[in-house]
């Protein structure tokens, strides 16, 4: 997995989990405030009734104390009508604190003025009332008058109640409101967390899962090539074998024929060229049967600048043909256990694909160095034997196929020969890698284990 998509997974994944932890914050949020709102409106209530029962019981007080000096007609009577007006009094003056609203204060200040119409009237009637011992009846309007002041308090009273009732009512529907703009913010969460999820998924099914299922269907159509090509790979093989003795009964014939035939006469040209071809055909015979049972490496232990002086000795000189340099830069001594006839037909198998890269007038680059590579048996410190040309590169559409048995882009080839060299690397612990730029040049890398004892 690269950095990349590491990086994509990584935000991905926190900007979940900031939105799980958005969502568990707006529920705990909203459920707090809906505590708070049921508390107030539960004080609210209590306050909207308690005003309302208050406020009669003690204006009922009120008017029983002035029922009562009516009937008595004396200062004691007065006195305690007095008394429970100045505790009504005190009674409207401790709501003010508690108001919430305009409204409520607008009322409240119409209970003062209508409570001190209703003193005026009470204290009216004191003024007009005969003493009881004179025996003359109470003058009628006051009464009347007291009787409309007392119902506008009641009715004051209960606008006072209703207004705490609105109160409760505005409460509620900004409740209401607060409370749908929280279950829109948390459907759009989930909304968004499902999108990121479904995001996560795909992704994960794009850049993890996807290119698996194609590993293991190329898997699956790679081993079902290999079991066809192992099963026409042992005919073809027994087929090539066969084909190796009428080869050498042919090339026995034209030994005869050629020393029959007079130099540059028409028939010594035929023989030849029958000899060419089946020379040809031997090589082509060979490498198959080298291919389809390639022979068990024996091993010896040898400097890898060695293996790549003797390549160079080799085909120097025919390389030179074609003002090609064949260059081996010098390094230190970097020990291998290779089969050393099997390495010398590698090198060189590499060293011309170059220098058919190359055509004429270029450099073919041989160099050993040391590096740490990740083998079959894990990360170890490898040789790195590198044959870098500067020819014409290698297209895309020949990069896919380019260690497919039988597939070539020469005339005369093969297309076994990186084949054969794939193999015998792999069967020394190694492996065949390479890097190329169209119109600059290609360099292939031979990994092997470096021998450290």
């Amino acid at each position: 997995m690269n950095s990349r998509l590491r990086f994509r997974l990584a935000a991905l994944a926190l900007a979940i989990a900031l939105m799980g932890a958005m969502i568990v914050f707006i529920t705990f949020f909203s459920q707090r405030q809906g505590a708070e709102l049921r508390t107030r409106l539960n004080d609210l209530d209590s306050q909207s009734f308690g005003i309302a029962e208050q406020f009669k019981d003690a204006l009922r007080d009120v008017s029983d104390q002035l029922t009562r000096y009516r009937a008595a007609r004396d200062e004691a009577s007065w006195k305690d009508f007095l008394n429970a007006g100045q505790k009504l009094k005190f009674w409207i003056d401790a709501q003010k604190p508690t108001l919430n609203t305009a409204a409520e204060e607008d009322i409240l200040r119409q209970i003062d003025a209508a409570y001190a119409d209703y003193l005026r009237n009470a204290q009216k009637l004191h003024d007009q009332m005969p003493p009881l011992a004179l025996q003359m009846p109470a003058p009628p309007a006051a009464p009347e008058a007291l009787a409309l002041s007392r119902r506008h308090l009641f009715d004051l009273g209960q606008e006072l109640a209703q207004a705490h009732f609105d109160l409760r009512s505005q409460l509620l529907a900004r409740a209401h409101q607060t409370l749908a703009q929280l279950r829109r913010s948390i459907l759009g969460l989930l909304a968004l967390l499902f999108l990121f999820g479904l995001a996560l998924a795909a992704m994960v099914y794009r850049d993890m899962i996807l290119p698996l299922r194609v590993k293991l269907v190329q898997s699956q159509s790679a081993a079902e090539r290999h079991e066809k090509l192992a099963s026409l790979g042992l005919l073809a093989a027994g087929v090539a074998h066969e084909i190796r003795n009428p080869l050498t009964a042919i090339r026995a014939a034209l030994f005869v024929q050629k020393k029959k035939a007079p130099p540059g006469s028409p028939e010594s040209a035929n023989v030849e060229v029958v000899e060419r071809e089946v020379s040809r055909l031997e090589r082509i015979v060979n490498d198959f049967l080298q291919f389809a049972r390639p022979a068990e490496p024996d091993f010896t232990t040898i400097t890898a600048d060695l293996l790549l002086l003797e390549a160079q000795q080799s085909l120097a000189p025919q390389l030179e043909r074609n003002h090609i340099l064949l260059k081996l830069q010098p390094a230190e001594p970097l020990r291998v256990r290779v089969d050393t006839a099997q390495f010398k037909q590698v090198l060189i198998n590499l060293i011309q694909n170059a220098a058919d890269s190359i055509g004429h007038d270029g450099l073919v680059t041989l160099r050993a160095r040391p590096d740490r590579g990740r083998l079959a048996n894990g990360e170890a410190p490898v040789v790195v034997l590198e044959v870098a040309d500067t020819g014409r590169g290698i297209p895309p559409e020949v990069q896919k196929r380019l260690f497919d048995p039988f597939f070539t882009t020469k005339e005369n080839g093969t297309g076994l020969g990186l084949s054969i060299a794939d193999r015998i690397v792999q069967k020394h612990g190694g492996k065949l890698q390479y890097q190329t730029v169209v119109n600059r040049g290609t360099t292939f890398g031979i990994i092997l284990p470096r021998v450290t004892e």
